[in-house]
């Protein structure tokens, strides 16, 4: 099992010679020398070739003789005739997609006992009106035969040009795998398999479960993508393990966290994961254990959980966290996919960052820009109507990838590690106008804000200008609010700069009370307030 990308199984085209038969001792050397085809060509190519008409006439015959005596001695591949017949029960629509003649396909089927071409769907062959593989028409005609979209389809081959066909079509590709090397297959497919019996385990991953938990079967082989190295983590994910438990005793503050993403559907284990660790690190802690509920809608596919698990694994590998337990369900309380993280840090008594501790005069650093997480969802959520508004595509793509940069975990820890830091805020929902007010309430004391030093992406400001919200009311984590003494600013900035962080001095902190004071190019000005983020009026 290789592929983590999210599908759905409604077909299944398989290739013939070598997936569905064993088609003997061919020896196709010896067809290419009888017709001077280069042992490096296909022949079928070698025969369109030929300038010769008769020539060409006679070199097709050649290979019509040589599959038919090829199809007579063929004999099934083992498990493919029950293959076949599960498939057609479980509700699938099969085919065939060969570069052989249909008389050829005929007469092998004639060796099968419990399968006739009446069992497929369709059957392309090379007299049907469209190229053969490695073009991938053959695949685009069956789907738009059997009224199913191409992406729906996997094509299930022993050969590279299978594999090349099914890809170039954008369907799913399955390899039938009798110890080819990767050279060989070309294109990388995305599952192989050992046995056809395999197969009807890659279509359940296809296919939509019903509601409740997540079958037993199916989430412990999704746990075997979970590899738990924590040694104070001492019941790990398990089938029946419904806690985890962890060795506490090194430890002597514990930092918890709990937020949901509901917005994204696109990346969100790696939103699950880092908006709980950004509010980890402010603290000054170190993200150590991620527990997860895991909440689908109806229809889901086991691949699009198996998507999101795997996701969340990698997104925690990448930051030295442990991914330990939780709970996943298909149920109809949620229209999209829902996931609630629930994470746990440790940081040393001393060195605890609470917000309580700014001061009169400390700096307000901001990093990166406002709106990180907000662009990066807009330009993947919402990238055909920003081009309809008139947003150029290389722009939204580059937006795209701020997801990239929605994680505080590097400036944190070096804001954590300057001695002079008061304390830390990432800017979440709301954006930085609500951020800057939690942050002045959680500290106590009020804020002047210069709104002329605040950054913002050309691409976010696009974006906004065109949906006609603002920026500093859009979520935006990835931007990391940084209260530190005045005397260590300047040293602040320029290390986190030295880590190809930007950091901007946005502000100064004012006496005891709540609000915030902006200013803008000098002159007092009015500071936004926003009732809900501005990505809500999108959704």
């Amino acid at each position: 099992m290789t592929r983590s990308r999210p599908f759905q199984a409604q077909a299944v085209l398989f290739d013939f010679d070598g997936t569905l038969t064993d088609p003997g001792a061919l020896d196709w050397g010896a067809l290419k020398e009888r017709l001077g085809c280069p042992l490096d060509r296909p022949v079928l190519e070698f025969i369109e070739g030929l300038s010769d008409e008769v020539r060409r006439r006679e070199a097709r015959a050649a290979l019509d003789h040589f599959e038919a005596l090829g199809a007579g001695a063929s004999q099934p591949a083992n498990g493919a005739e029950a293959v076949v017949q599960e498939l057609r029960k479980m509700g699938l629509k099969v085919g065939i997609l060969t570069r052989n003649s249909r008389v050829a396909i005929d007469r092998s089927l004639e060796n099968f006992s419990s399968l006739t071409a009446g069992n497929f769907d369709l059957i392309v062959t090379r007299d049907t009106p469209v190229p053969v593989k490695p073009s991938p028409r053959g695949v685009e005609y069956f789907a738009e035969k059997i009224a199913v979209p191409v992406s729906d389809v996997l094509v299930v081959g022993d050969f590279r040009l299978d594999i090349e066909a099914g890809a170039a079509a954008g369907a799913v590709t399955v390899l039938l795998d009798h110890g080819m090397s990767e050279a060989s297959v070309g294109v990388i497919p995305d599952f192989r398999i050992g046995r056809l019996d395999q197969l009807p385990d890659i279509v359940r991953l296809g296919t939509p479960i019903r509601g409740g938990k997540l079958p037993n079967d199916l989430l412990e082989t999704f746990l075997d993508d979970v590899t738990v190295d924590d040694p104070s983590v001492l019941i790990a994910p398990g089938i029946g393990q419904d806690t985890a438990a962890i060795d506490v005793e090194e430890h002597p503050v514990l930092i918890l966290k709990s937020d949901p993403i509901t917005f994204v559907t696109d990346a969100i284990s790696d939103y699950a994961v880092l908006v709980n660790a950004n509010d980890i690190v402010t603290s000054g802690a170190r993200p150590r254990w991620f527990l997860t509920t895991l909440l689908f809608p109806p229809g889901t596919t086991p691949s699009r959980i198996r998507q999101v698990m795997v996701g969340l694994q990698t997104v925690c590998r990448k930051w030295g966290i442990t991914l330990c337990g939780g709970h996943t369900e298909v149920t109809a309380a949620v229209t999209r996919p829902v996931v609630t993280g629930m994470l746990i840090g440790t940081v040393a008594r001393d060195r605890l960052i609470d917000k309580q501790n700014m001061r009169p005069g400390d700096a307000v650093l901001l990093t990166k820009g406002v709106a990180v997480e907000g662009t990066a969802i807009i330009a993947r959520e919402f990238s055909e109507k920003l081009r309809t508004l008139g947003m150029a595509r290389d722009a939204i793509q580059h937006a795209a990838t701020f997801l990239d940069r929605i994680g505080v975990i590097d400036e944190a820890r070096i804001a954590a590690d300057h001695g002079g830091t008061s304390a830390m805020h990432d800017v979440t929902e709301g954006g930085l106008a609500t951020a800057l007010d939690e942050l002045s309430a959680a500290g106590g004391h009020r804020m002047r804000v210069h709104m002329d030093r605040i950054s913002v992406f050309p691409e976010t400001d696009t974006m906004c200008r065109l949906l006609k919200i603002h920026p500093l009311g859009l979520i935006g984590s990835g931007s990391l609010i940084i209260c530190c003494r005045k005397d260590g600013a300047d040293a602040l900035s320029a290390r986190l700069r030295e880590s190809g962080i930007d950091a901007a001095l946005i502000g100064q902190v004012l006496e005891q009370g709540r609000g915030i004071e902006a200013v803008d190019h000098g002159q007092p000005a009015q500071w936004p307030v926003f009732d809900a983020d501005e990505l809500t009026r999108l959704f």
